[in-house]
């Protein structure tokens, strides 16, 4: 034996430049596809179940969808819920620049309104104003005007009252929030400017602002939507009330609570895509390039198909 046959062989050392990337495979996630079956076996489950059960009687939500009755509920809960949010968040916005004013007096009143307003549940102030009567029988200005408050304040007139009391003491606290978000240089620069605290309140802050008021308006505003339902505790024909009379005839609960439920879910729908927009617009001085819509990448796909 030679002593070269002792001798190893070395493996060929190629330079770094030349060498082949390591191949990189994904990390796999069985799991994720197993609860994603396991979703969509349940979601089938239950679509099957509403759409095959005859107790659900579509035909008969289907009969009533578009009754007048229902219509002009649905109709009466739209306007409840616009004049709720216009008038809630006029008056938040008062309450929010009372809150941040270095005035004692305004920041204290508007605390106290806040806490007022967000301890007692809404049912119980709709029910307390319905029953104002009782403590105030009349509203007279001297001994020439003297109206009874029974006549005075009806049904729809204490569902806007206890609503947008109640509405404007979240809202106080949305705008107060979206205001703090805007860096106080903004503020500083513009009365560099000599502009006065309302204009740079509404030209600078507000706008910038919105970015942080606009999420949780959306919720608020949906969540109004829902809320004027019950209103239907003191007789308001809203839409709730308004299929509460129809079953209350017909004894079809579940068909008329059903017809209840399809409005709200459109209604909800529209006001959700509509919020999206909102935002988008809003965004559009912080991100360089705002990404595209749900249409847009729609029409991205169709063409791409093509």
């Amino acid at each position: 034996m030679t002593r070269s046959s002792h001798l190893q062989a070395v493996p060929e050392v190629r330079p770094a430049d030349s060498a082949e990337p390591p191949r990189v495979v994904p990390a796999r996630h069985p799991g994720r596809w197993v609860a994603a079956l396991v979703v969509l076996a349940a979601l089938g489950a239950v679509l099957q179940s509403i759409a095959t059960n005859p107790n659900f009687q579509w035909s008969v939500v289907g009969a009533y969808f578009t009754l007048p009755a229902v219509l002009n509920g649905l109709w009466l809960t739209l306007w409840l819920t616009a004049v709720t949010m216009v008038l809630g968040f006029a008056l938040g916005t008062a309450l929010a620049v009372m809150r941040l004013s270095g005035n004692p007096v305004l920041s204290a009143a508007s605390w106290l309104y806040t806490w007022l307003f967000r301890s007692i549940p809404l049912l119980v102030q709709l029910l307390f104003w319905f029953n104002i009567g009782a403590l105030y029988p009349t509203v007279s200005i001297g001994p020439w005007f003297a109206l009874d408050t029974v006549d005075l304040i009806g049904g729809t007139a204490t569902a806007v009252i206890g609503l947008v009391l109640h509405e404007a003491a979240y809202a106080g606290e949305v705008v107060r929030a979206g205001i703090l978000s805007v860096d106080a240089g903004q503020t500083e620069a513009a009365q560099s400017l000599g502009m006065s605290r309302l204009r740079v309140l509404r030209r600078i802050v507000l706008p910038q602002a919105m970015r942080a008021i606009v999420p949780p308006a959306g919720n608020m505003l949906i969540g109004t939507l829902k809320g004027t339902s019950i209103v239907s505790v003191i007789a308001v024909h809203d839409l709730l009330y308004s299929v509460q009379l129809i079953y209350n005839r017909t004894y079809e609960v579940i068909p008329l609570l059903l017809v209840a439920t399809v409005w709200y879910l459109v209604v909800t729908s529209i006001l959700t895509a509509g919020q999206y927009y909102v935002e988008r617009h809003y965004a559009r001085g912080a991100e360089r390039e705002l990404p595209p819509t749900p249409l847009q990448r729609l029409r991205a796909a169709l063409k791409g198909n093509r």
